[in-house]
This record gives structure tokens, sequence and C-alpha cells, in this order.
């Protein structure tokens, strides 16, 4: 096993190690974004407010962490509250996109990566071609071609996985904003209304 993945490893040539690490990079960051992509308690969110307001709440994930955040920042500027909740609410947006263009770069250039390693696996066949020498040290017009095929194989093994998890993020990311939508609607229903009482 350890001998075959060796043997394919030569044979994807130099494209082989950027797409190692390109591998390492997407899936510690699809782990990473996996981890940050939680809502937290479950509930209604006006239960998670009120649990907020009397600081009972232990934010376990975005929703609940935008919440407590919000919350103390009302409590703490009550002059100011709908900037001060608004930019908790930018802040929960952009913690719910990080990750994802580094995904997204990945995925796309991985393929490119491979193509890179078919163009020159079929240059080596090519050249073998040219000067007639079919066998050689190197492996010749089969090493070439298994280049080409095994270096395609890789870039896309790394992207097809990629794109699929990644857009599956995309979609937790998507129901995450919209509850983080209604967070900042429900603070500013709130806090208006406890200004006017």
């Amino acid at each position: 096993m350890l001998e075959h993945a060796l043997e394919v490893w030569k044979a994807g040539g130099f494209v082989m190690p950027p797409l190692a690490i390109a591998t390492l990079i997407l899936w510690w960051t699809l782990g990473k974004r996996l981890a940050l992509l939680r809502r937290g308690r479950s509930g209604a969110l006006r239960t998670l407010l009120a649990s907020a307001e009397a600081g009972t709440l232990q934010p376990s994930g975005v929703v609940d962490q935008a919440l407590a955040e919000g919350v103390a920042a009302a409590q703490a500027h009550p002059t100011q509250v709908r900037p001060r909740v608004q930019l908790v609410i930018d802040q929960a947006r952009q913690r719910l996109q990080a990750g994802s263009k580094t995904i997204t770069l990945i995925v796309a250039i991985a393929p490119l990566a491979g193509l890179l390693g078919t163009v020159t696996g079929m240059i080596e066949t090519f050249d073998f071609l040219a000067t007639m020498t079919l066998f050689s040290r190197s492996g010749g017009i089969a090493g070439g071609v298994s280049q080409a095929l095994v270096s395609t194989q890789a870039g896309l093994a790394v992207a097809i996985p990629g794109v699929i998890a990644g857009r599956l993020l995309a979609m937790k990311q998507d129901r995450l904003e919209l509850e983080i939508d209604e967070v900042e609607e429900l603070l500013a229903a709130h806090m208006s209304h406890r200004e006017a009482a």
C-alpha cells in the first residue's frame, strides 16, 4: 500500500507537493469552519435573549455569542444602543465568513495545478516521441502519460470533495446568517421597547 502511494506520488511529478500542501490547508480550513459554524444553544431566540439579559447565557455558538454581545453592548452603552448592536451583528457576520475565501481559492487552484502537471506530462511524452526514446530511466512515453493522468487525478481529488464540503458549509452559513438577522431585529425591537418603557 505504501509502495503504491509512493509510486503514485512520484508519477504525479512536481505538482504533487503543492497539491498535498493545498489539501492539508483545505481540510484544516474546512474543519475550522465547521467548528465555527455552530448555532449554539437550541431554543427560541426570545428565551436565549432573556438568559443573556439575566447574565446566565454561556455562548457556545455564533448565535448565542451575537445575542450575548448585543445585550452586553446595549447595557454598557444605553445611549448608543443601535450603533453598538449593529457593530456586534456586523462582527458576527464577519466571523461566519472566516475561511470561505481560502476554501474557494484552493478549490479553484487545485484543478489548474493538476492541469499544469498534465501539460508537463504530455510535453515529456512528445519529447520522447520526437527523439524516439520509447524507453528511458524516467519512464519514456509511459512515464509522461502517467504523470499527465496522475496529476490530473490528484488535482480533481483535491477539488471535488472541497467543492462539496465547502458548499455544505456555505448552506449552513446561510442559515446562520438568517438567524443573525433575526437576532438583530429582536435586539432592536427589544431595546426600543425598553427605551419606550
